[in-house]
């Protein structure tokens, strides 16, 4: 009989998970590498360090990040508490001070009961229930004993393209239809005209880029990721014999545009797609100005700006059940930016879910799945949706809901009517639960 649930990593996911399991009266024991040895990223001896930045975004609960937040602390979130005791100005954002904020994660997790720290690094899955929260810069030998227990199927991405949400498309400039009319219209094609194309090639090639983190140098570009200001700067042509093809395609005039950007529906539903072939490093505002100029997407609201980092993340939708556990081993959770919950507050979130569900599994209760009108649940959905291609880790954001069944113009309306529909689910699925 086990008598305590294991996790792995003692980053955001893996010290919400251990709050989350301890609470319910479940002995954990906490492995954590740190201070022994320190992956490339980190340096403080303390869990839970932020990385990069130290904001955690928006507050306001009619934002995605906001909503995030306040469903978080409706679940009991152990981060949230200590980023909301060691906060800095930071207008409405939440930003912590980091060092105070580890601190208090660290003194926490460290002075619960229930709580064993195991210090040094973990090389075999433990038997027993296991909640594996090693987060993107898992080391080498770890992922190859993920990668064993997933089947292969761990896999490490430097680029990610934008997603743009379906209803800011402009339909009266992007069609449907496939290249040469072969298959069905699953792709929306944004066409240009020689002018625009010009207007876009030198913005494009004149965008700045973002800064790499020193673990990601020297950056090695390959061929079938390559950021698409990249192969704009190998000439003026590059992108149309690339990703901007235009062959195969009539516009609505019955003519060839002179170039055309396709985009992919990420999931069945269809409300929100992918601008392919467009991986990118442009800093975001960058993205915001440049993409915009692609006919079509003058209005597009960007639910995921496009990445360039080393990132080491399952393909959820094949392997994860909705409770975050192994469909091929269901007593192994994982939890974190390893399952595509992308940003802090996100993995920390991910983190109670998986340990909830981990507890339950221990106690033998059923599992807590949150509906998808709930930010969580919607993140959660889509981590774990059959149907998502070409899988990419997602952040909050509110194209992932449900749309409304009334039509709300006004977007800080439509955002405050999501985020209470998602607080009352949430309140419920808490009170029956």
């Amino acid at each position: 009989m086990q008598n305590a649930v294991n996790i792995i990593g003692a980053g955001f996911a893996g010290c919400e998970s251990a709050w989350a399991v301890a609470s319910r009266g479940i002995p954990v024991r906490l492995f954590e590498m740190k201070p022994l040895k320190f992956s490339p990223a980190h340096k403080d001896r303390n869990f839970c360090e932020p990385v990069c930045s130290n904001s955690f975004k928006a507050s306001r609960v009619n934002s995605a990040a906001g909503l995030l937040k306040a469903e978080m602390r409706m679940l009991g979130s152990l981060t949230l508490e200590c980023a909301e005791i060691t906060s800095v100005g930071a207008g409405g954002a939440l930003a912590v001070d980091r060092v105070k904020f580890a601190e208090a994660v660290t003194a926490k997790v460290k002075s619960h009961p229930l709580i064993e720290i195991i210090t040094g690094e973990v090389t075999e899955i433990p038997d027993g229930i296991t909640i594996i929260a090693t987060g993107p810069l898992t080391t080498d030998t770890f992922a190859e004993k993920i990668a064993e227990k997933t089947g292969g199927l761990l896999s490490f991405y430097d680029a990610a393209a934008p997603i743009v949400s379906a209803e800011s498309i402009d339909l009266n400039t992007a069609f449907f239809g496939a290249r040469y009319g072969k298959g069905d219209d699953d792709y929306l094609n944004c066409p240009f005209s020689k002018e625009e194309y010009d207007i876009f090639y030198n913005a494009l090639i004149n965008a700045e880029t973002a800064l790499l983190h020193d673990i990601d140098k020297p950056l090695k570009v390959y061929e079938g990721c390559m950021p698409i200001e990249v192969l704009a700067k190998r000439g003026y042509d590059s992108p149309r014999f690339g990703p901007m093809k235009p062959v195969g395609f009539t516009d609505k005039n019955g003519k060839r545009p002179y170039a055309l950007v396709q985009l992919r529906k990420e999931n069945n539903e269809g409300r929100f797609y992918n601008i392919v072939g467009f991986q990118t490093n442009l800093k975001f505002a960058e993205q915001k100005r440049v993409f915009s100029l692609i006919p079509g997407l003058l209005n597009a609201d960007f639910i995921r700006y496009g990445v360039m980092h080393r990132n080491s993340f399952v393909n959820s939708p094949l392997l994860l059940n909705k409770n975050n556990s192994l469909k091929t081993a269901p007593n192994i959770f994982l939890a974190g930016q390893i399952t595509g919950f992308e940003g802090y507050m996100e993995s920390a979130a991910s983190g109670i879910i998986a340990g909830i569900n981990a507890a339950a599994k221990f106690s033998e209760k059923p599992p807590l799945i949150l509906p998808e009108t709930t930010m969580i649940g919607a993140l959660t959905k889509y981590i774990t949706d059959e149907s998502v291609k070409d899988f990419q880790p997602m952040g909050a954001n509110m194209g992932i809901l449900p749309p409304l069944d009334e039509r709300i113009k006004d977007k800080a309306l439509k955002y405050s009517k999501l985020a209470e529909i998602s607080l009352e689910e949430l309140e419920k699925e808490i009170n029956n639960y």
